[in-house]
């Protein structure tokens, strides 16, 4: 059954401790994959993934906003 898409159903994604939480199981996430799951199962209409800000990124950075996702970028403190 399909869930009728609510208007303003967001989603917060801290992408340290998705791709922590992922990698334990051994997987590999893709986020296209993901994007359409969130949107199919749970009616999300935006997602928003933080995620540090790393200049050679910048492929992945891309195909996250292609995939619909709003990227929040932070820098990294060293």
């Amino acid at each position: 059954m399909k869930l009728k898409t609510i208007a303003n159903n967001y989603a917060f994604i801290d992408s340290q401790n998705l791709n922590l939480s992922i990698r334990e199981q051994g997987w590999a996430l893709d986020f296209a994959r993901f994007r359409v799951y969130l949107k199919e199962k749970y009616g999300i209409t935006k997602a928003l993934i933080f995620i540090g800000y790393v200049p050679q990124n910048q492929d992945l950075y891309n195909n996250l906003r292609k995939d619909s996702y709003i990227l929040i970028l932070n820098r990294r403190s060293h």
